[in-house]
């Protein structure tokens, strides 16, 4: 599956005309936003509807710029756009788990309270076929990374970290940290991005 991956747009004309460059010479059959779409909200539903116009399905979370109940209500009269903060969405052979918000503590309450449902989510894939593949989406980036650098201190969550170590997943998406976008890392097997507001085109 291709994938267009992205996050931290807040808003960027610029940005966003990198991104549409990106769609249509990549043509993926996925956008994934990492969160903060805009700039505390502002525009967020005509933004939405730009994306939505592309006719591909696009999965988002929150940042700590919008909130959960806003890309809700946004994205119930859209036709491709959907949020899985919060949930796993199973998408042609790929499970989406997505988890937005978090700051720069080490703890992550609202991932810490899904993760039972999470690791239940990804157990049943598994069986059902080895070769689903799981991609984590979220904002805040897992701890002690080239991600979540930020003057000479790590401020990633140990919650989502732990998770990574202790699950099966493939890839995890993140963004939060602007002086880390473009950077990626691996926890053991698992490769994480911080694809920045450009974006990028990865195979999954």
């Amino acid at each position: 599956m291709k994938l267009l991956i992205f996050t931290d747009l807040h808003g960027s004309s610029k940005a966003f005309d990198k991104l549409v460059s990106k769609i249509k010479k990549g043509r993926p059959d996925a956008i994934i936003c990492a969160g903060d779409l805009t700039i505390f909200g502002s525009g967020l539903k005509t933004l939405m509807k730009r994306f939505d116009a592309f006719g591909i399905p696009m999965f988002v979370i929150p940042g700590n710029h919008e909130t959960e109940e806003e890309l809700e209500i946004y994205s119930r009269d859209l036709k491709f756009i959907q949020s899985i903060h919060l949930r796993a969405v199973l998408f042609d052979s790929v499970l989406f788990i997505g988890c937005g918000g978090g700051g720069f503590t080490e703890q992550h309450a609202a991932f810490e309270q899904s993760e039972k449902d999470f690791a239940s989510s990804i157990k049943k894939i598994k069986i059902k076929n080895q070769r689903h593949k799981v991609v984590l989406v979220v904002h805040q980036p897992p701890s002690n990374t080239r991600l979540d650098e930020l003057y000479g201190y790590h401020v990633g969550s140990t919650s989502i970290r732990n998770f990574i170590e202790t699950h099966h997943v493939d890839l995890c998406i993140t963004g939060h940290i602007h002086e880390d976008e473009g950077k990626s890392d691996k926890i053991g097997k698992t490769k994480v991005i911080n694809p920045g507001p450009e974006g990028q085109i990865i195979e999954i």
